[in-house]
């Protein structure tokens, strides 16, 4: 065989063997982990407090919704709570001593009005048994007798109804009361307080949909922050790489626009295949199941990287590390 043919040949053998030794690669995206924060009622956009892009601790104001409505509320709640701590405080305390007072002095004339009843019932039996008065005479007199008793007895009820104090039902009743008024009042002003939307965590802010002045439905997201140390891939893995890929694997993540490649670890490998992207469509794979994976970048400049960037991912021989 002659030399330049046998050069091609191996030149040849060569590619081959570099083609079989490459490692695959996977397609993806980029992505942080989100955190939505919504609205809880539907109020009026007041201001921003931060823009899209700021970094921001746990606890900082984010944006802030018109409290009118809820300040109203807050406000009617804690009215309730001071009428029903009035009312346990009134029956705890019993009657006053001028009510009582005032049912002594009925009782007494109830008392005065009977004994006088109870003289003319006499007198007018008397007379009638000596057939001096008609029998209707009689039946009045009986009559008025016996509405002064009933007076007499319904006064003495009067003052023991002041004088023994309120019934611990009630009492139960009027604590229990003010007890849900109290509840109330705190609901409302948890809602109060939601109006002033602050971050859950650090991050930083991805998107504020709404503008100040407009008046988002209630459950929309008014707040959107990327959170966690590190942006992470979300590739997809044909079924054919899938036994070779494991949780801690290390692989070489290429990011569309950006250089030098990024390091990254495996932290999840979905256990439940999905159809293939239509990003991730490359040759024989694109008819094939794959599993989502998601690979945690590594490196101080990869928290710099914003989200969606499409990216490919490729296994780190040992040779390579």
């Amino acid at each position: 065989m002659r030399p330049d043919r046998r050069l091609a040949c191996l030149l040849v053998l060569l590619l081959g063997a570099c083609d079989r030794q490459a490692p695959p690669e996977l397609a993806g995206t980029l992505e942080w982990d989100r955190v939505a924060i919504p609205a809880e009622t539907s109020e009026p956009v007041l201001r921003w407090a931060v823009a899209e892009g700021d970094r921001v601790e746990a606890g900082t104001l984010l944006l802030q919704l018109d409290p009118r409505r809820l300040d109203a509320a807050v406000a009617q709640a804690q009215a309730e709570v001071e009428q029903a701590a009035a009312r346990l405080a009134e029956l705890s305390n019993g009657a006053r001593e001028e009510n009582i007072e005032a049912a002594r002095a009925q009782l007494t004339r109830s008392r005065a009005a009977l004994d006088e009843a109870e003289r003319n019932h006499r007198r007018i039996a008397a007379l009638y048994a000596r057939k001096q008065v008609a029998v209707a005479e009689l039946d009045r007199a009986r009559a008025s007798r016996d509405q002064a008793r009933a007076e007499r007895d319904s006064a003495a009820a009067q003052l023991s109804e002041l004088t023994n104090g309120t019934r611990p039902e009630q009492i139960e009743q009027a604590t229990a009361a003010l007890a849900a008024a109290r509840a109330t009042l705190a609901r409302r002003q948890l809602d109060r307080e939601r109006l002033d939307l602050r971050a859950p965590r650090a991050g930083r802010v991805d998107a504020l949909p709404f503008k100040p002045g407009d008046q988002p439905p209630q459950g929309a997201t008014l707040v959107s922050l990327l959170v966690g140390e590190a942006p992470y891939a979300r590739v997809f893995v044909p079924a054919s790489q899938r036994s070779g890929l494991a949780i801690g694997d290390h692989l070489q993540i290429s990011v569309e626009g950006i250089e030098p490649p990024f390091d990254a670890s495996v932290r999840s490998i979905a256990s439940e295949a999905s159809f293939t992207p239509y990003y991730a469509l490359v040759g024989d794979d694109a008819s094939r199941l794959t599993y989502r994976a998601e690979l945690l970048l590594q490196g101080e400049k990869a928290r710099e990287l914003p989200a969606g960037l499409p990216l490919r991912a490729q296994r780190v021989n040992d040779e390579q590390r």
